[in-house]
């Protein structure tokens, strides 16, 4: 199966990995699907590690950071979506995201955000909790 992470999913994942979204992320290194990823997901992911209170909380080095963006582009689905319009879409910094659905043809969007969520009678958007049972 191929899915497409959110990265709410994939650093709420490596912050609380005992969670639903780090259970999701032990999974994927576990092979037990594939994940697709773009280089707007990676920079958002990589940005957001970054973070001063990400790192306090993770105590992972910029070099630990940069391999985990290593890993996930070695083991990842890459797409280079082509930024589309969703004129249904509230908040314009999740096209990169429903992009990268759209563009790699995957099986399903995990994500915990409310607006993309909304969009779940369109497309296959579902909450961690429901991909985890998927797993």
């Amino acid at each position: 199966m191929k899915a497409v992470l959110d990265s709410n999913v994939i650093l709420s994942g490596l912050i609380l990995p005992k969670s639903v979204p780090g259970r999701i992320v032990q999974a994927w290194r576990e092979a037990r699907f594939d994940i697709v990823i773009s280089d707007a997901i990676l920079e958002e992911i990589r940005r957001t590690l970054m973070y001063p209170k990400i790192l306090k909380r993770l105590k992972w080095s910029e070099n630990r950071i940069d391999r985990f963006i290593l890993l996930l582009k070695f083991k990842g689905l890459i797409v280079d979506p082509s930024m589309q319009e969703f004129e249904e879409l509230r908040d314009q910094d999740d096209v990169p995201i429903l992009a990268a659905l759209i563009e790699s043809n995957a099986e399903v969007l995990v994500t915990g955000d409310k607006d993309l969520l909304s969009l779940s009678d369109r497309y296959p958007i579902v909450t961690p909790a429901e991909f985890s049972k998927r797993l």
